[in-house]
């Protein structure tokens, strides 16, 4: 069974580590923060994995 989506929380710096992470470039950069397209990510967590301030997570 798949997974949810990850979230980026209005923790997002725009730092920009998770957009270059994600292996199915399901991460852009929206109005102010970073997004995550839920019909493309496969949620695997890279992009938490390198956030630094944790603002990816699971829906």
């Amino acid at each position: 069974m798949l997974g949810m989506a990850y979230v980026i929380s209005s923790e997002c710096i725009s730092c920009g580590a998770c957009e270059g992470e994600c292996t199915v470039s399901a991460i852009s950069e929206g109005d102010g923060q970073y997004v995550i397209n839920a019909e493309l990510c496969i949620d695997c967590g890279s992009c938490a994995t390198v956030c630094p301030v944790e603002a990816p997570n699971p829906a």
